[in-house]
């Protein structure tokens, strides 16, 4: 066990409004004022006399397993668990890693590993263990008793960070989901002392005294769980009938989605802020944003689009947020172009392309046109960014917080918008000025003059809105 170390269409804002506070400010502070104190004592022996319990942050000692690849690369994925843990509200005090050619079936790191962890636990005064990886509940009754204190896994550390963060009842509802569902086969009680009520007429006529428990706490607790999570399901599939009504909307108007979909904390919030002026909560911090946020943008050439920001991704995403979550991610699956943001600062950001697209595959977006955006130019490696430009050909290399790029990056989007088929010259008589208004929504305008005979336009259209703007063409070649 080895120790590891604890411009063009800028957005606009009106004069009035420059010093008012944004929502993304209001948001911070709210979060701020009201950090979670993370509980009371979390020994595992009770203490009844509410006096002697002792208020305090949890103190955290982080553990992992190497299996496979390189020392750098378990060492970034115990510094991300590291920064989970801080964004849960934790002190990390030390971390561990163990090299193993598989988790030990039983106790995840071994018998004799998980003794030397209980003295470092001991030795460190901490009262909680977090593990790299998802733990079977049978991994994590041994492992609690053998170093006894609060044991959790990378996938209980990140439902937690969800549920401080959520604040959508929609987002509520969904971590409260997938909280229940790794619930579910983990619940465990101590003998027979968790009985409710005896069940039924005794073998043998023994009579009282003499018949076994019938359905226990645990069964009862079961039973409530999957009835909570029935009504979770129903209750999420009305809220998603609202956001589906929203989007056939756009869908009828023939407005273009774009979805940010990126790392956890690779900037897309930033990069939102950027393009619309959206004013959204922006924390360097994970999973700062949970609730999708949408808002109208457009290109340079005028055309309008819409610009989804969405739940950040990582590493081994528990699969039980994936399912929760599926109705927010539909921004993603139903978008036409996916800005794909990526930290250009990271330590290793061609793991998290990978951890994204492996994700987008889960959820049924691989198949959706892809621009990749390197954030964070200013504090990046210029040799990292031109290894992951060599890697990725089709991207653009921003910084949402300087605004570098950004001009590029408004370019690359209006040419990977689809719908735009055919390109006309046309001469719109004065009394048509709906079909003008029209080219303005659905296409993009390349050129616009008022004539003595009309709007003269040179845009590109879609295949329905060409076919009623052709009989102009003529009328515009006998004018030129």
């Amino acid at each position: 066990m080895t120790q590891f170390f604890s411009e063009d269409h800028e957005p606009r804002i009106p004069d009035a409004l420059r010093d008012e506070p944004m929502t993304g400010d209001l948001d911070l502070e709210d979060r701020r004022a009201l950090r979670r104190v993370a509980g009371l004592s979390t020994e595992l022996i009770d203490v009844t006399e509410v006096e002697y319990r002792v208020l305090r942050l949890e103190r955290v000692v982080l553990i992992g397993v190497w299996t496979d690849g390189t020392a750098e690369a378990a060492d970034n994925s115990l510094r991300e668990l590291a920064l989970l843990a801080e964004t849960a509200g934790s002190q990390v005090l030390e971390g561990l890693i163990q090299r193993r050619s598989r988790p030990d079936p039983a106790t995840y790191i071994g018998a004799g590993k998980a003794a030397e962890l209980r003295d470092v636990v001991a030795a460190t005064g901490a009262d909680t263990v977090i593990c790299d990886g998802e733990l079977s509940p049978s991994q994590l009754r041994h492992l609690e008793e053998t170093v006894q204190v609060k044991v959790i896994d990378r996938t209980a550390l990140i439902l937690d960070i969800f549920a401080q963060h959520a604040r959508s009842r929609e987002g509520k509802a969904q971590v409260e989901l997938a909280q229940l569902e790794y619930l579910l086969p983990r619940l465990r009680g101590w003998g027979g002392n968790l009985s409710r009520q005896v069940g039924g007429r005794a073998a043998g006529g023994v009579g009282i005294g003499g018949r076994g428990p019938g359905e226990t706490k645990i069964e009862l607790d079961r039973r409530r769980i999957r009835a909570r999570m029935a009504k979770l399901r129903r209750q999420i599939a009305e809220m998603a009938k609202a956001r589906d009504t929203k989007r056939g909307e756009r869908r009828r108007n023939e407005v273009p989605a774009v979805a940010i979909a990126g790392y956890t904390n690779a900037g897309k919030s930033s990069l939102l802020n950027r393009l619309t002026g959206a004013g959204v909560l922006v924390e360097d911090a994970l999973f700062a944003t949970l609730d999708p946020t949408v808002r109208r943008a457009q290109t340079p050439g005028g055309r309008a689009y819409t610009l989804a920001d969405t739940v950040g991704f990582v590493r081994h995403l528990p699969h039980q947020l994936v399912e929760a979550f599926r109705s927010t991610l539909e921004e993603v699956v139903e978008a036409d172009l996916i800005l794909h943001v990526v930290d250009g600062s990271d330590a290793d950001p061609e793991a998290q392309i990978d951890a994204v697209r492996e994700v987008l595959r889960e959820i049924g977006a691989e198949g959706i046109p892809e621009l990749v955006v390197i954030n964070k130019a200013d504090a990046a490696d210029e040799l990292a960014l031109a290894r992951l430009q060599r890697r990725e050909p089709h991207s653009v290399v921003v910084s949402a917080r300087t605004g570098a790029g950004i001009a590029e990056l408004r370019a690359a989007i209006e040419a990977d918008l689809p719908g735009l088929e055919r390109e006309l010259r046309v001469l719109v008589p004065y009394d048509r000025g709906d079909l003008v208004a029209r080219v303005h929504s659905r296409g993009e305008v390349l050129k616009l003059e008022h004539l003595a005979e009309g709007t003269a336009l040179h845009a590109r259209v879609p295949d329905d809105l060409a076919g009623e703007l052709e009989r102009f063409e003529d009328l515009a070649a006998t004018t030129s």
